[in-house]
Parts: C-alpha cells; structure tokens; sequence
C-alpha cells in the first residue's frame, strides 16, 4: 500500500467509508476565485461553500486536489530541484466538514488513518495546536495518549488560519513525523525547525470564527474542518525515505530522464534530473487544464516551468528537444488516476516539443551572453540587473532561469536592478498578472440561486415557454421593479433562453406579461446555473413574481444552431487533417460566423484546407440526424467523446453526436462526439453549407479558423461568382478560361514591365533628347569622368540598376541620377567606380544631393548610396553640389 496511487485511493477509500463524498479535483485554473493564478491549495473549490455563497448536496468530502505553486503569491519554483519536498505541482489530500463535525472527530479520523490505515509508528509522531487551543490539545491527549511534551503549543501564524483579513479563520493543528536523529532540524517552534528531521505531514484547520473587523473576531454559527495532506510527503514517509524525490513515482520519471539521456541522476547531475520531473508534471497538467504558454498571466508562468525544465535539459547534455519524450511515462504513473492526461497527451507532447524546440535556438546566445558578462565574476559576486533583464528582454530567459544557471557558480543577481530595468521597460512581456478567474461570481448571484434554485433550461425542445420572475438585478443589487426605459437583469425560474457558454453567444428575443414586454439583448450564466437575462424594459412595469412568457428570436437561434453543429464537424475534420495533437482552445458561435481556435504548430496550407471543408461538407450532404445522450463523464470519454480540456463538467454530461465516418480508421463510426451543452440542428443537412474563409495565426502553437454557414456561405459564394463574370466579361472570355487569360495579362504586364524599365534606361544613358530625361553628356569634374541627369518615370528602386549601368558606361569616374515622383519628390543615387572611392565617398557625395533637394541624410556604401528630398525642382542643383563635393573633396588640403 506504499505505493502513490495506492495511498491516494486508501485515503479516499478510508473517508468514503466514513461518510464522505468524494470529489474529483477541481482544475488548477480556478473557477470561484478571480484573485488566485492556480488553484495552490485543496479547500480553493469549496472557497464559496465555506463562505456561505454556494451550498452542496453533502456536509462531508474529501479529494485529492491537484495543486501549483509556481506564481503570485504561492511561489516554491526556484528552490523546486535543490530541497527534499519543494514541488511546483503536488497532490493535497484534504477531507473537510461544512458544519457537521468538528475537532474532535477531525482528529480521530486523523489519528485513525495514520497510525492505524497507514501503519506509522505513533512514537515518532508529535502534533502542534495553537496557544490558546486547549480544547484541540485535550482532545490529541484523549484520543491519541500523547504526552504534553508531544503536544506543542504554537503562538505565531502558523497554527492560525485565515481566509484573508476578513471572513472565515480559525486555529490550526499540525501533525509531524520524526524521520530520525540522522537528519539535521529540531522539532517545530525550536530555532532549527527548517531542517529535514521533523516534517509536517498533514494540517488540520478548525474553521470556528468570522474575522468580521480586524478587531472583532465572533464564533461562526456552524464550524467546519479543512484538512490538507501533502500526498508526495506521506508517500516519503510510508516508503520509508525523507526525500520526496526517492518516492516511487518521482523514481519512475527521474528514471524515464536517466535513459533518454544516458546521464544517471548523480552528483551535480541529480538537481537536474529533479527539476526535469517536476516541472514536466506541472507543465504536463497545466496543458491538460486548458493552459497554453505565452508571454502573460498563467501562460508566461508555464513558459518559465518549461523553459527552466528545458534548460536543466540541456545542461543534461540533451541533443534534441528532450520532456515531451518523457510524457508517456507520466501518463503510464498519474493518468488512471488523472484521465485529463491520457485526453491531452497528443496536445501535451506536441506543446513541450514545440516550446523546447523554438527555446534551444535562443538558449545557446543568452547562455552565450551570460558567460561573457559573467567570465570575470566568481563565487560571492553579483551580476547586475541591467543584463538580467537584457537577457530576460531579448532571449525570453525569466529571471530564475539566469539566477538558475548562476547557482552553481556562486554568483547572485542584482534583483533590484533587473525590477528597475522590468519597470522603465514597460515591456509587452511583463509578469503581471491581474487575476482572471474563470466565474468571478458576485455574491448576489449566489444568494439568488440559493433562495430560488437554479434555473431549469427549457431550450432544447422548445424556443417559447412560461416563466415567474425571480429577481430583478440592477447595479449589482436585487430590486423589485423596472419601469419602461430601463435596463434590468432578469431571473426567471425556468427559461428557453441559452446562457451564453462553450463559444456559444446567449439568445436575444423578448419576455411579456401583463402590461409589460422586455428585449432582451444577452443571456448569460451566473452563481452556477442561474440564467440571466439582460433586458431592456420597452413597455410597461415588470416586477418580482410576476407570470411571464418568454421567446427565443428565432432566426438568430437557427443560425447559432447551424454555426454550433458546423464547429463540431471542422473540429472532427482538422483532426483527421492535421492529426489528433489537435485540441479545441476557444471558439465563437455567432448568427453570422463561427470561429475556431486550436492547437497547431504551423499554418495550414491551401490544400489542407480544401480538405478539410471537403471532409466537413461530406458529412453536412449525409444529412444525418444529430443526437444527443445523457451520459456520466467517464462513460461519455470512454466511449470517445471530446471534452475541451479545462472545461468543467457534472456528473451528467451531454453528448452529442453527428455523421458516419466515411474513410480512415473511423469509417463507419460515428464522426462526431463531443461533451456539449450547446444547442445544434436536427439533422446535419441543416447546416446547408459549409465554406472557410479565413485561417491564421493566434499565438504561439495556436491557429484560428473563420467559416460560413448556409445562406452566409450562400451570399459569400454568390458574390464571389459575381466578381468573376464581371472579372470574365471585361477580359471577354467565359468565367472558366478567366483565370488562365489573368495569368497570362499579368506576365504581359511583368515583360511589358522589364521593356519599359530597360527602355527608361538607355534613354537615361543616351542622353537628352526623349523629353523624359535632362543632363549633358559626359564631361570631367575634379579631373575624373562625371555624368549626371535627371530622369523621370523611373521607380527610385530602379535607380541604382541604372547607376550600376552608368558606371560600366563611365568606365571611371562618378555617376549621379536625380528621379522625380508625380508627386513633386526626389530620389536622388549616386555610384562611385570602384578605382575612386579612397578618392570619393557616395555616401558624402549623395548627402550633398539631399541637402540640395531639401532633405538630409542618406546612406548607402562607398560605391553606391541613395537619398532623397521633397523638392524635384531643385534635381539640377542638386547635381551641381555633387560637382562642388567633388572639387572640395579633389582639393589640397589647407
């Protein structure tokens, strides 16, 4: 039972049998806390329960939450490789008690499962209350038999926990396990508490008081319990080691690194090894939930894990791109308890191989730079904040990385100067994060649902149905009533409305009752399963209670329907296309388009496209119907279902389904399947048609397609003929031979191009004459050869084509061509044989132009340089001061 799967499922096993509900991990980008990155701790997803904001079926679970801390506030990734537990990702076993039972069954659950589920020898176990917790204290005395001298009172923080400055707090009691005298460190609340030797295993948080000012503390009406067990730290306690990383599963990764790098996890080597397992399960999971790096907020925070994990790769003297060859041997140790993983390993792998891949091209110059400032430097030195932040700006290495790579040297980094430099900066990749939680749900919402129940949605079956009005929200508060002419959030107990979700836009349409009507412009989710209207009152006085009927508008939801079902099948199509790393991350289904986000590394080519629409269609003229199931997670992703990763589901999802596959390892499967709470057509032939329009780039390893549905597509075919019989009757051929007769005007065009541009130029070296081109022959300035005209009709990037061709014309000696544009500007070249310019620079000579035609500057080589100026008039001063340069620059000098 040591094992770390086995531990988690007997830790769940035992408070399954103890009457707790067990609840599966919340993801670890939270849903009800806008103020936190990650979800860093297991009581994040009952934050509103504990509150008060949301109430569950159950008073007792228990879970084994994924957890990282890797940003904000909650930050272990520097010391994650170099300590025995630091992790970015872990596992927090946690039971918790809404209101049921208190302290003393909390610790005898506690002292149960670990002295008597997990077998620990009570002799090497202490616990610390807070202070002033007697009650906690005799409690640990009764049920447990320890001694006062096990029972440590501690007074700081610690052992006191609050939810913030205000809301919910209470004492806390922690339990440690004595690893043996062998080790360094005194037990807690001693001046060498830090050390290995004692080390907490779980803490149990007794939720008595409501912190209501910060000086009035008043006891809470139903006390609770919030435990958290470290499950990596009991694992290295039941298999008998101190070190995290020599438990079983960190074993099993560190061994996956070992043989596809051929380097053993030994000496200097070993911290490497650590981090390369650590970060690839925080990167791992991280993508599984829907994350993706980028330059901001929780992406950047994943760059900064992978790219620190990359970097101990390469130390490792890894060739090629190195963690996404590891990702199966994660799936094989968390995925049957994870499935998330064994869903997302395609997308996981491609996004570690591509991160790396685009890293190791920067890695080597700012490893480069970093030894060049640092070649002076030894241990004990600082490098300063100027070229951290440098190589931070220019080579995208985070800050930690550079101290990383600095570590084993000795050698600190000047962390001020590297935030002053961030600061003057202002750089688009600055790590702020202002907080985004998924649904930042106001507490009116909670209280709404809690009182009247959640809204049941009517709008699969029907577009138009009867309602009462539960609340009215105006200005972020309940009112009673809206008059005509102003705006109002509407609740009704049951709606055909779609809230807004999934990509989906939320219908518009109209609510009525007696002597009223409301438009309504948007609908969308709240507190959980409250739908909200946004409306506008046109007519009348609509108040709380009142009977009410309510009507989708049917047009825009026929399109929505159409766009939603035409999102699954280009899905379904882009994977048989590109491949099953493709994933969904983020879409838009609107009346008039749908868009799609997805997971690629690359653009997608015309003929990639062209099947992809083909594949789409093939299924859309099938005219299949398009069903849906009710079916509990599990069994819907066993049987293939898509789920878009980081979405949350209930126990119940619905699955819809569309087409039969007609070629590939699918043929004759369903095509299709998807988790969906979105509403689709009947039958696929209501989609009418399908027609891309655009794809294109949205971040880094994300593409983005644009498509058309029924009369839209319809319109946009049409207007496309359109052009071309217009396009067809102005060449007078048929619309099919027109692209042919395009082709063949364009290379008309390109060699009527080359002609005149040859033409324009022995006209400009023969001299005056054609009416487009003034100047005199050849004649000699400061005893060389010189030419010099003006030409008009030239593009100024043909100058120096024609520069070239007066120098060969010259043979030696100095060439200068003045163009004028319609537009009354001047582009200016002049050319210097090669045997002249230790004589004669171009670049002084063509400054000397552009002072003349009223510009400045200009650049070039000492050959050939090119300027310019707002005054064509002036081109015959203007090579009349090259003259002058030229005799001044011939001159003796004094």
């Amino acid at each position: 039972m040591s094992g770390v799967n086995d531990i988690r499922s007997a830790f769940l096993d035992f408070f399954h049998r103890n009457d707790h509900e067990i609840v599966a991990s919340g993801p670890l980008v939270p849903r009800n806390d806008p103020t936190l990155m990650f979800t860093a701790a297991g009581m994040v997803p009952f934050k509103n329960v504990f509150t008060g904001l949301e109430t569950r079926p159950y008073s007792r679970a228990a879970t084994a939450q994924k957890c990282v801390r890797a940003g904000g506030k909650h930050n272990d990734l520097d010391n994650v490789g170099y300590t025995a537990r630091h992790h970015t990702f872990f596992e927090m076993l946690g039971n918790f008690s809404f209101g049921d039972y208190f302290k003393e069954r909390a610790i005898e659950l506690a002292w149960t499962l670990v002295t008597k589920e997990f077998g620990i020898d009570p002799r090497r176990l202490l616990v610390t209350v807070f202070h002033t917790d007697d009650e906690a204290a005799g409690h640990w005395k009764k049920i447990a038999g320890l001694p006062d001298e096990r029972i440590l009172r501690i007074a700081s923080d610690d052992n006191f926990w609050a939810m913030g400055d205000t809301g919910p707090c209470g004492p806390c009691s922690e339990i440690f396990f004595d690893h043996g005298e062998h080790l360094a460190g005194g037990p807690p609340g001693s001046p060498d508490e830090d050390g290995d030797r004692f080390v907490e295993i779980w803490n149990l948080v007794f939720m008595q008081y409501e912190q209501v000012t910060p000086d009035e503390r008043v006891e809470l009406p139903r006390p609770s319990i919030d435990t958290g067990m470290g499950l990596e730290r009991i694992a290295a306690v039941l298999q008998g080691v101190h070190d995290n990383y020599d438990t079983d599963l960190f074993r099993a990764l560190i061994l996956a690194s070992e043989e596809a790098t051929g380097v053993r996890a030994e000496g200097g080597n070993r911290a490497s090894h650590r981090v390369i397992a650590d970060h690839l399960r925080a990167a791992s999971f991280l993508i599984a939930d829907g994350v993706l790096p980028s330059n901001e907020g929780r992406g950047y925070v994943l760059r900064r894990i992978m790219r620190r994990a990359m970097r101990h790769a390469q130390l490792l003297g890894a060739a090629e791109p190195l963690m996404w060859r590891l990702v199966p041997a994660l799936v094989r140790e968390m995925g049957h308890a994870y499935p998330e993983l064994q869903r997302a390993e395609p997308l996981i792998g491609e996004t570690l191989k591509l991160e790396e891949t685009r890293f190791r091209k920067t890695l080597a110059r700012g490893l480069g730079l970093l030894s060049e400032a640092t070649e002076t430097m030894g241990e004990g030195d600082r490098l300063d904040g100027e070229t951290a932040f440098r190589l931070y700006d220019t080579y995208g290495f985070p800050l930690d990385l550079t101290q990383d790579a600095l570590r084993q040297r000795g050698i600190a980094v000047d962390v001020e100067g590297f935030n002053a430099a961030m600061e003057r900066q202002k750089a688009e990749a600055r790590a702020n994060w202002a907080g985004s939680g998924e649904a930042a749900t106001e507490a009116v919402w909670f209280a709404i649902r809690d009182r009247a129940g959640s809204t049941e949605f009517l709008g699969y079956e029907t577009e138009k149905a009867e309602g009462v009005v539960r609340a009215l929200v105006r200005d972020g508060a309940e009112v009673d009533a809206a008059a005509a002419g102003e705006t109002v959030a509407v609740v009704v107990n049951q709606t055909p409305f779609y809230a807004e979700a999934g990509g989906q836009m939320g219908d518009t349409g109209t609510i009525a009752g007696e002597g009223f009507r409301l438009e309504v412009t948007d609908t969308t989710r709240k507190g959980e399963g409250v739908h909200v209207h946004h409306a506008r009152v046109v007519e009348g006085t609509v108040r709380a209670g009142d009977a009410v009927t309510l009507a989708v508008d049917h047009a825009r939801r026929g399109k929505l329907r159409a766009n939603h079902s035409a999102t699954h099948l280009v899905h379904e199509a882009l994977r048989e296309v590109l491949g099953g790393h493709v994933a969904q991350k983020g879409s838009l289904v609107a009346p008039e388009r749908l868009r799609f986000d997805f997971s690629h590394p690359k653009p997608i080519d015309a003929a990639e496209l062209a099947r992809i629409e083909a594949l789409a269609n093939a299924i859309v003229l099938q005219n299949g119907p398009v069903e849906t199931r009710l079916m509990a997670v599990d069994e819907a992703i066993a049987e293939g279902a898509m789920a878009l990763f980081g979405e949350k589901y209930g126990d119940e999802v619905r699955v819809v389904s569309m087409g039969t596959a007609i070629e590939g390892d699918k043929a004759g499967e369903t095509y299709s399947l998807e988790l969906c709470g979105g509403t689709h057509v009947r039958r696929t032939g209501d989609i009418g048609l399908i027609r891309l329009v655009a794809e294109g780039a949205v971040a880094a390893g994300v593409r983005r397609v644009e498509a058309l549905t029924g009369d839209a597509a319809r319109h946009h075919l049409d207007e496309q003929e359109r052009r071309l019989k217009a396009i067809a009757a102005a060449l007078k051929v048929s619309p099919a031979d027109a692209p042919a007769r395009v082709e063949a005007l364009v290379e008309e065009r390109r060699k009527a191009e080359r002609e005149l541009a040859e033409a324009r130029k022995s006209l400009a070296l023969g001299g005056a004459g054609g009416g487009a081109e003034t100047g005199g022959a050849q004649e000699t300035v400061a005893g060389v050869g010189f030419l010099g005209r003006t030409v008009a009709g030239v593009q100024p990037k043909d100058l120096k084509p024609l520069a070239d061709a007066g120098k060969t014309s010259v043979g030696s000696g100095v060439v200068v061509f003045v163009g004028a544009s319609e537009e009354g500007k001047a582009s200016v070249v002049v050319g210097v044989t090669d045997d002249l310019t230790d004589r004669f620079s171009a670049v002084d000579l063509v400054r000397a132009a552009a002072a003349a035609l009223g510009g400045k500057g200009g650049g070039g080589r000492p050959d050939m340089a090119q300027a310019g100026g707002p005054d064509a008039g002036r081109a015959e001063a203007a090579i009349a001061a090259v003259r002058q340069a030229m005799a001044e620059a011939a001159a003796p000098a004094g």
